[in-house]
Order: C-alpha cells, then structure tokens, then sequence
C-alpha cells in the first residue's frame, strides 16, 4: 500500500499539480467572483490529466504486477485524488482569509468564501467522487466518461447552490449572513460537508473496489 501511494505521489502525478492550487487559489482574490470554479478546476483539469497520464505510462498493468491487492490498488488511486483535492481546499481557505481582510465591507453577489461556502465544496468534492470512480473502475481503464459525467454534475450542482443563494432570500441570509443563527447554520453546513465528504468516499470505494473485481485484467 505504502509502494503504490509512492508510486502514484512520485511517478503518477506532475509537481505542477502540486502547484495548481496555488495559481488556481489566487482566483479567490478577485472580489465578487464564482469562487466554486476555484475548486472545480481540479476536476477540470487535474484528474483527466492524471488518469491520461496513468493510462500512458501502463500504470493499471504495473500495479497489478505488484504484490498488492485490487482494494489497494483502488484505495491509493482514491487516497491520491482525495489528498490533492484537500490539499486545494486548504490552500483555497488561505486565499479566502485575504479575501475576507481585503473586501471585509464588500456585497458579493455570489457566494462569498466563508464557513457555509467550503461545506459546500466538500459535497460538491464529495459528489465528483461517488460518481468518477466507480463509472472509472467498471474499466479501470478509460475515464473519459466518468470525467465528463462527474464534472457535469458538480455544475449542476454549483450553479443550482448559487441560484437558490441568489433568488431566495432565506438561503441568501442564511448562508451570507453574519448574525449568531447565520454562522451555527455554517458552521453546521461545514460539518455537514465533512460527513458527506467522507461517507462518499467510503461508499464510493467500496462500489469501486466490486466492479474493480470484475474485472478481467
């Protein structure tokens, strides 16, 4: 387990993705913006990429020739993903305590980056994740479809987050308002997300990990 997360840390993903969200966190800093397309970008750009990789350098056929099993070969590709997908949240988080001091007085008319926002973020992560990997592993092979699939649905879900945030004004005050009610609400929004976060990914595995199975390699 340790030797395929190595593998996939080291061989399998470019230290630009490493990079990415710091260049994409930045976006974070223009006040007013559709900050849920910061974190999209790692859906957009850096898991196709990844897996185009993993599927040029034969990576399926290499881990299956190590001494590991299919539930680990699935559980580091998943581990990988998610650890980079963490990695922009936490940098987006950053961004967004400048935001905050930069344009503290500021009317956003989108979400703005406080606690509710990145609740938010972690069921639209969590959300790609159910779908991507087990669409991906019924092949383990080809991930265009489940990139195109997964990243569709977290559009949708995003734009109907910031439409019911913009049109209605119970959610709006909710979610962007800075009252004690507002901040339990996003704080418990945030909690919310960390659940699901990580209920889908354990879900998400085990699916994966059956039609990984199956197989024929």
């Amino acid at each position: 387990m340790k030797n395929l997360l190595y593998k996939d840390f080291k061989l399998g993903i470019s230290p630009f993705f490493y990079f990415l969200p710091v260049l994409t966190g930045a976006l974070m800093l223009i006040p007013g913006w559709l900050y849920f397309i910061v974190l999209m970008y790692f859906c957009f750009i850096t898991v196709p990429n990844m897996f185009a990789t993993y599927k040029t350098q034969n990576d399926l056929m290499l881990s299956i020739m190590m001494p590991v099993t299919k539930k680990n070969i699935v559980k580091s590709r998943m581990l990988s993903v998610i650890t980079l997908e963490l990695l922009h949240i936490i940098i987006a988080v950053f961004y967004a305590i400048i935001n905050k001091n930069l344009y503290n007085s500021a009317t956003y008319i989108f979400l703005e980056p406080n606690i509710a926002f990145f609740g938010l973020v972690f069921i639209m992560f969590a959300l790609f994740n159910i779908i991507f990997f087990p669409m991906f592993y019924k092949t383990a092979y080809k991930y265009g479809a489940p990139a195109i699939v997964s990243n569709a649905a977290i559009i949708i879900f995003a734009s109907v987050v910031e439409l019911l945030a913009l049109f209605n004004p119970s959610i709006n005050m909710y979610l962007k308002g800075p009252d004690s009610n507002s901040i339990y609400l996003q704080v418990g929004i945030l909690g919310g997300g960390v659940i699901i976060f990580i209920i889908s990914a354990i879900i998400a595995y085990k699916i994966s990990v059956k039609r990984f199975g199956k197989v024929d390699i």
